[in-house]
C-alpha cells in the first residue's frame, strides 16, 4: 500500500468524513469458531494469569491488613509466596524460550528490545528481591515483617499487573487475526 501524503486531500468516505491517515482495515467479523481459534492463547494464558493475581492479592491483603489468612500458618504463608515467584519465574522462562520467539515473527510486541521483555526484567528485579526476603524468613535469618513484605511488593507490583494485562491483550482474537491466519493459528503451540 502507497504511503499517504498529508498534504494531499483524501477523497471523502460514503459519510462525506475524510479517512484518518493511521486507520487500519477494517476485518471481517469473525464467526464463533473463528474467534475461538484467534482468542485460545489470551484465554490460556489469562488463566495462568489469574492464578498469579490471586496469589498475589492474597499476599498484598496479609500486608495491608497485617493479619495473614485465616488458617493459614507462617510456614504456610512463606511457602505460598516462595511459590509464586517461582511459578512466576518459570512461566516466564517458557515465555521467553519457547512461545515468544515464535510470536516475536510477526508480532512487534513479542521483540526482546520491546514493552513485554522490558517489562519481564522489571519484574524479575522485584520478584528476586521478594523471593530472597520470603527465603530469609523462613530460614529465620529475618523475622517477617508484613509492612516490609508489602514495601516489596510496592515496587514492582504495578509492573506485574500491568504485564499481566498486556499480555493477554496482545494474545487477543482481534490482535491476533491482525498477524496470523488461521492455519497458523492451529500450529502456535500453547
Amino acid at each position: 500500500m502507497a504511503d499517504v501524503d498529508p498534504q494531499v486531500p483524501q477523497p471523502p468516505l460514503d459519510n462525506g468524513a475524510t479517512p484518518p491517515i493511521d486507520a487500519e482495515p477494517k476485518l471481517p467479523k469473525l464467526s464463533v469458531t473463528e474467534f475461538r481459534m484467534y482468542n485460545r492463547m489470551a484465554e490460556h494464558m489469562d488463566m495462568f494469569h489469574e492464578n498469579f493475581r490471586r496469589t498475589w492479592n492474597m499476599l498484598y491483603n496479609a500486608c495491608t491488613t497485617n493479619k495473614r489468612p485465616s488458617g493459614m500458618s507462617l510456614r504456610q504463608f512463606l511457602g505460598a509466596g516462595i511459590d509464586f515467584c517461582h511459578h512466576l519465574e518459570v512461566h516466564h522462562s517458557i515465555e521467553e524460550q519457547h512461545v515468544f520467539p515464535i510470536l516475536a515473527r510477526k508480532m512487534p510486541a513479542f521483540r526482546k528490545e520491546l514493552e513485554l521483555l522490558t517489562q519481564h526484567k522489571q519484574i524479575h528485579k522485584g520478584m528476586d528481591e521478594m523471593s530472597a526476603y520470603l527465603e530469609a524468613c523462613k530460614t529465620g535469618e529475618k523475622e517477617l515483617r508484613l509492612d516490609e513484605l508489602r514495601e516489596i511488593m510496592d515496587k514492582w507490583g504495578a509492573v506485574l499487573w500491568q504485564h499481566l494485562d498486556d499480555e493477554v491483550r496482545q494474545l487477543g482474537a482481534e490482535n491476533m487475526r491482525k498477524y496470523w491466519t488461521l492455519e497458523e493459528m492451529r500450529r502456535i503451540p500453547i
